[in-house]
Order: structure tokens, then C-alpha cells, then sequence
């Protein structure tokens, strides 16, 4: 239930359900489509490798419960409270997935995640995947800040963020729990102001 706020709410409620999740565009012939049932073997074979493992502790155990989840994605973009894209080439070969979580409409506020297939690794997917992400969510959404975070382990996971315009805030102690016991945890935000910052350092490069 969301309880009456003392100024207006940064998106209104029903304005992203009113139509259905959208395909995005990413730099490098890349779209983000809503997963499909026939997604579900290259989805549960994500969860069996070892890197996806160690930094995911919920996975699936079957293609059902994979269905099951497709269903869960689809129940949180109508409740606007979540939504997850494939990342696919041109709309046919998956190479990974992107996600937006702990959506508050009010705040205009979400968070992100995301994981790549080793096969599509190195190529840059992650990071053009959160950059499309990032510009539909920020712009034509009504989102005002996108955040993410990682072990401070995850070197990759860093970069990725950091390339997609996701400025480093801090560190969280111990915050999270992977495979091999807790971790501290990197905390990236980007916001709308940090637009300028990320085509100034795209002109750099």
C-alpha cells in the first residue's frame, strides 16, 4: 500500500503499467526484450555456470521455475515494482540479462543488476546493456537516480558500472553474502544531472 505523500511522486502510479514493458535498443545492434518461455534452457544453463553462481545465491533449479519466474517479472512490471530484460542480439541470441529492482515511483528510484553468459563476455554487452538501460529509465521513464552494487570483489562488475556513467559512492560493510561467506559491498549511483558527466567521458577515451 503507498501512503499519501506531501508532494507530488516522481512518477505516478500506473504510468509504466499502462502499457506493456518495453524492447530497448543498446549501442552494438543490442535489444532488451522481455524474456520469453522459450528463453528458459539458455536461463536455467546461466545458473550453472560457476561465476554466475558465486555472485547469484538465488537460482533456479528447473525450467519450470524458471517460467515461474518469467511470471514473476511480468506479475512486478504490472504492480510497477520491477522489471527484467533478456539482452540479445538484434532480438535472437541471449547473451545476458538486466533488470531494474526496488522500484519506488514516489522517489523515482530503482535498482539495477545484471549478468552476462561466459560466451558474450569481454565484448562490452553488460555495460551497453545498463547505458540503454540507463537512458530509457532516466529519460522517457521518469526515473530520477538508478543504483547498483557489487562485491568489492567483482572487479568486472565495477568496471561495468563505471562505464555505463555509474558513479563509485561508497562501500558497504559486509553487506552482502555470496558463496564463499559475506562481502563488503561497492555502492553506484547514476542521476540524471550525471548525463554531462558520462559524454564528457566518452569524448575522453
Amino acid at each position: 500500500m503507498r501512503s499519501s505523500l506531501s508532494t507530488p511522486p516522481a512518477i505516478p502510479a500506473g504510468t509504466l503499467a499502462a502499457d506493456p514493458q518495453p524492447m530497448l535498443s543498446a549501442q552494438g545492434g543490442l535489444l532488451l526484450r522481455p524474456w520469453e518461455p522459450s528463453d528458459a534452457p539458455v536461463f536455467l544453463a546461466a545458473y550453472r555456470d560457476p561465476e554466475i553462481q558465486h555472485w547469484h545465491t538465488r537460482q533456479p533449479a528447473s525450467e519450470d521455475q524458471v517460467r515461474e519466474w518469467f511470471q514473476q517479472y511480468r506479475q512486478a512490471w504490472e504492480q510497477e515494482t520491477g522489471a527484467s530484460w533478456a539482452v540479445t542480439r538484434g532480438g535472437g541470441e541471449v547473451l545476458g540479462r538486466i533488470a531494474m529492482g526496488s522500484m519506488s515511483l514516489d522517489d523515482g528510484v530503482a535498482g539495477c543488476a545484471y549478468w552476462v553468459l561466459p560466451a558474450a563476455r569481454g565484448a562490452g554487452v553488460a555495460s551497453r546493456a545498463l547505458m540503454g538501460l540507463s537512458v530509457w529509465a532516466l529519460g522517457e521513464a521518469g526515473f530520477h537516480r538508478l543504483h547498483l552494487d557489487h562485491s568489492t570483489r567483482n572487479h568486472a562488475s565495477c568496471r561495468v558500472a563505471v562505464k555505463a556513467g555509474f558513479l563509485l559512492e561508497g562501500t558497504k560493510r559486509s553487506d552482502a553474502i555470496h558463496s564463499d561467506g559475506r562481502h563488503d559491498m561497492h555502492l553506484h549511483a547514476r542521476i540524471r544531472g550525471d548525463d554531462q558527466v558520462v559524454r564528457f567521458r566518452q569524448a575522453a577515451r
